[in-house]
């Protein structure tokens, strides 16, 4: 089959991890079709030929929407913040490219339901479209969705799940694109704890019904970056701070569709925590706990064990048998944050190879942005608080 021809359309974090992202695939894995890394596009010509030299891109590009419309491409890979998704997907589907997309799959409900029924037109004609939530192709994660569904946890009851950073603790961390609400859409709820509820409807085969929320943000005004906003990384500063206007922390509780319980808590101000990205889910017969910061390994526990063995195990995911880690090393050399990435460009080479769906679909990623924006209409809505009464703290307390 001819090569397929790559389009990448941004330069920044994930610009990076997805150009890493293709030029390991074929490296490690036997794809069905070859890629070529053909175009890599950004809005700063001098930053994408620093990118392209690094990772083998062809050529550089200013101009995205040309790069759509041409009839050499074969996919285009969007890298961008999330206000540039939808008219880049929707360019893109309609000239007949596949299409892979970052999470989450849109800044609102709206935007992210035209794209999935693009996408759904798209793909009666053979085009492919995946949203990017990498962290679904972690082996240890992948293992923890096959025993979920062989059974082991039973019907599910209690979903708790955390993904907590620390860099934006500093209140003199720069402001970029990310805490610009035009551009991200959101802050913490959208750039991580999205992937929390796709993790969690994923595990768990059910969706989200209803929230309850509380969003955050503590530190309402950044230094601007003495170059342009939004390139991202710390620069000397003017001065001058300008408007936060995304959330630093979100926290909510949720129903789901077969009665489970769920308890998510996301936020960019957890002081010593970098990455952790947590779940835990308890069910009837079982439970399973994953944290990225162990990212190789999975606790599991099965009510099933005689009594006197009872207790959380961990199962170290670098077994051949475990999911995607018969391309990589011996047992127990574990793989990191890129290869997710990887795994992720694998599936998708393979779904266009044979014609097939893969997930996450469009329409998935829909699910979580019907989630994420409830969280923000619940959040708004004073409504769901309930004041509890304390004294007055000038008054004095009874003996």
């Amino acid at each position: 089959m001819p090569p397929l021809r790559i389009a990448l359309i941004g330069t920044g974090f994930m610009g990076r991890a997805h150009s890493h992202a293709w030029r390991t695939a074929g490296a490690f894995f036997d794809l069905p079709r070859t890629v070529e890394t053909a175009v890599l596009v950004g809005r700063d010509a001098g930053r994408a030929q620093d990118l392209a030299d690094r990772f083998g891109w062809a050529e550089v590009s200013t101009d995205w929407q040309d790069v759509v419309s041409r009839t050499d491409i074969d996919v285009v890979d969007i890298c961008t913040p999330g206000n540039l998704h939808a008219p880049i997907a929707l360019a893109a589907l309609a000239a007949g490219k596949h299409v892979l997309c970052e999470k989450p799959l849109a800044n609102s409900t709206q935007d992210a339901t035209v794209m999935a029924d693009a996408a759904a037109r798209a793909h009666a004609r053979g085009v492919v479209a995946m949203c990017g939530f990498s962290y679904r192709r972690t082996p240890a994660l992948a293992l923890a969705k096959q025993l979920i569904d062989d059974g082991l946890v039973g019907a599910v009851r209690h979903v708790r799940a955390q993904y907590l950073q620390d860099w934006l603790t500093d209140a003199d961390a720069p402001l970029t694109w990310r805490l610009d609400a035009s551009q991200a859409g959101s802050g913490a709820l959208g750039d991580i704890a999205a992937h929390s509820i796709d993790t969690a409807q994923w595990l768990t085969g059910s969706r989200i019904t209803a929230v309850s929320a509380i969003l955050k943000t503590f530190v309402p005004t950044r230094p601007v970056l003495a170059e342009q906003v939004g390139l991202g990384g710390r620069g000397d500063t003017d001065g001058e701070r300008g408007p936060v206007t995304v959330d630093d922390a979100a926290a909510f509780t949720a129903t789901f569709d077969d009665g489970a319980l769920g308890v998510f808590e996301a936020t960019r101000m957890a002081t010593g925590r970098r990455n952790a990205n947590r779940i835990e889910i308890s069910g009837e017969r079982g439970a399973i706990a994953f944290d990225y910061e162990r990212s190789n390994e999975l606790e599991v526990y099965d009510t099933t064990d005689p009594l006197v063995a009872q207790g959380f195990r961990r199962v170290l995911a670098t077994e051949p048998q475990h999911p995607y880690m018969s391309a990589w090393w011996p047992t127990g050399h574990g793989i990191g944050y890129e290869h997710g990435f990887t795994h992720q460009a694998v599936d998708f080479v393979r779904a266009i190879a044979d014609g097939t769906e893969v997930a996450p679909t469009f329409a998935d990623a829909l699910d979580v942005q019907r989630v994420l924006d409830a969280v923000a209409a619940s959040a708004a809505d004073s409504s769901r608080l309930t004041v509890v009464p304390h004294p007055s703290r000038t008054e004095s307390t009874p003996s």
